[in-house]
């Protein structure tokens, strides 16, 4: 068989040509008989004349229609291919025999030679199968992956564990600090009165003591009227506290019609004593209304609070006229 491709000749019956490896087309068979019993004569050709030079050779994809000489088809024509000298390849899917070299079967053209085949299956170290990032290798066609009876943990587990060790391990010591001020920003302030009672100065019947005796209808004004900036009033805690808020009543009284009969404070600076020494200020701003206003302070382990008024209302209305506090109250928590 001629292939049409590079015009190779290969032996009868083969499927793919021993040079391109194209595929070959079979040659169309005899039609049995019809079984009829009857043989059909067939006559015999007429004997080319000795001088006829008509002979039909075979052509490449691309050659001119006509006869060739006989000298150009015997130069043109390839020569069969030797036999390549070593062994023979045999094809793994139909056993046919095939030249050394060839990389697909002659007869059903299966990969002769695939490759060398997959390693040993190297398994690696624990530290690194933790570490891997990206997908996992997806099982071969038609294998059956092995069922875990558990999942094994990832990263994100044994380092949850070790934050969780470590946290109880160094907040142990610090547990019953913690208990208490979750306590005590948690929980309810209770009232903190005071003790000792002093003042700059006092106007006739209206001593530092009114200030907080727990009534709002009796106050505190500095001796001097017309003195509204630097006049303090101050108390003493038996023990050390926890101050978290102030309730301010300013003037002389929570009523209205008695509130503007005094002048009232209009700033006043609320300095915190520590147990230590230590002395810890904050401004606060008051309105001009009747009733309580509430501070939120911060002072730790307390033992003195002075509160100097800055700033005074109504001041200008008349001679005999005094700043005056009608309450101040504390809350917050005890020491023990």
């Amino acid at each position: 068989m001629i292939c049409e491709a590079c015009g190779q000749r290969n032996a009868p019956g083969t499927a793919f040509c021993t040079s391109c490896e194209a595929f070959l087309d079979w040659e169309p068979s005899q039609a049995p008989g019809t079984g009829t019993g009857t043989r059909t004569r067939t006559e015999p050709e007429p004997e080319p004349s000795a001088g006829a030079d008509d002979s039909v050779v075979p052509r490449r994809p691309g050659d001119e229609e006509g006869p060739l000489p006989p000298e150009a088809d015997a130069a043109d024509a390839p020569a069969p291919a030797p036999a390549p000298p070593g062994r023979s390849v045999r094809c793994p899917g139909c056993r046919a025999e095939n030249p050394p070299g060839r990389t697909l079967c002659v007869r059903c053209a299966l990969l002769l030679d695939p490759g060398p085949g997959p390693g040993p299956v190297v398994r690696l170290a624990w530290w690194r199968r933790v570490l891997r990032q990206g997908p996992r290798a997806a099982p071969p066609a038609g294998a059956r992956p092995r069922r875990r009876l558990w999942r094994r943990p990832g990263l994100a587990l044994p380092l949850a564990l070790v934050v969780v060790v470590a946290a109880v391990w160094f907040g142990l010591p610090h547990l019953p600090w913690a208990i208490g001020f979750a306590k005590e920003e948690t929980g309810a302030q209770e009232p903190l009165p005071p003790a000792v009672f002093r003042a700059s100065s006092s106007a006739p019947g209206h001593p530092a003591s009114a200030a907080f005796d727990g009534f709002n209808n009796r106050y505190w004004a500095p001796g001097r009227a017309g003195r509204e900036v630097g006049e303090f009033v101050e108390c003493d805690f038996e023990q050390p506290v926890k101050v978290r808020r102030i309730i301010v009543f300013s003037g002389v009284s929570a009523r209205r019609d008695e509130f503007l009969t005094q002048a009232r404070p209009a700033g006043i600076t609320v300095t915190f004593v520590a147990e230590s020494g230590e002395r810890t200020t904050k401004r606060i701003r008051l309105k001009d209304q009747p009733g309580q206003q509430t501070f939120e302070v911060r002072g730790d382990r307390v033992v003195g609070v002075r509160l100097t008024t800055d700033a005074a209302y109504g001041t200008g209305t008349g001679a005999d006229r005094r700043p005056a506090i009608a309450e101040v109250e504390f809350f917050g928590s005890r020491h023990h």
